[in-house]
């Protein structure tokens, strides 16, 4: 191949190439994806009902329509998030009850936060009995940074102990009070940590599971008027 051709080659890879993909891209094409998604009738979504079966359609086409203009590590059962790359996991709920599961890693993330961003989708769903189509309102596209999803209750206590001078034994009360999951070992020690680096504000509501349980009435409420909570759409 003479270097005419080994030239052209590599110009047409080059064209060729993704950009990759960033928070800033990831927040427009939410967006955009929203809008469109508001305005498709599905054929395979009449009648569902199971909201995990509605968020893993949701989830997969937006990932393929990223996957489309973008270059991106897709998450793995070993990532346990979507957009490892990122640090972004992808939520999807109903307005009606706006919650998920997210795997439990640590008793501290319920203070520190889950350790990445989340981008959540919330939709209405409406049937079409006459077309026999299902359609997902996006009624909120909501992008939560990592700093901002820790449990509300928990930071908040927590931040007010430290505001008026508490101790490590203030901070392990309250924390068995709120029947954080942890032994007395990790309670002192995460006590420790505290007293050293008091936790952000936490906007999630988390329930204490095998599986935490995030809920989002609050970051719905407070997106846009928080740092670190955006309305996107």
């Amino acid at each position: 191949m003479d270097c005419y051709a080994v030239n052209l080659k590599q110009r047409k890879q080059n064209f060729m190439k993704k950009p990759p993909l960033t928070i800033e891209a990831l927040r427009s094409e939410a967006a955009a994806f929203a809008e469109v998604e508001t305005q498709h009738n599905e054929p395979a979504l009449f009648g569902v009902t199971d909201g995990k079966a509605i968020g893993t359609y949701l989830e997969h086409k937006f990932i393929s329509h990223l996957t489309k203009s973008y270059d991106f590590a897709k998450g793995s059962s070993a990532s346990g998030i979507d957009i490892p790359d990122l640090g972004v996991d992808i939520k999807v709920t109903s307005i009606r009850q706006p919650q998920s599961s997210s795997p439990f890693k640590s008793a501290r993330q319920k203070i520190y936060g889950l350790g990445y961003h989340l981008i959540v989708f919330v939709y209405e769903k409406f049937d079409d009995a006459n077309a026999r189509t299902g359609r997902l309102d996006m009624v909120h596209t909501i992008f939560v940074d990592q700093a901002r999803t820790a449990d509300f209750q928990m930071t908040g206590g927590l931040r007010e102990i430290i505001a008026r001078n508490g101790n490590d034994d203030d901070i392990i009360a309250f924390l068995m009070d709120k029947n954080l999951p942890v032994d007395d070992i990790e309670a002192q020690s995460i006590a420790e940590a505290i007293l050293v680096k008091p936790p952000e504000q936490g906007y999630l509501t988390i329930s204490n599971a095998l599986q935490w349980r995030l809920q989002y009435r609050r970051v719905i409420t407070e997106a846009g008027d928080v740092d670190g909570i955006d309305r996107v759409r």
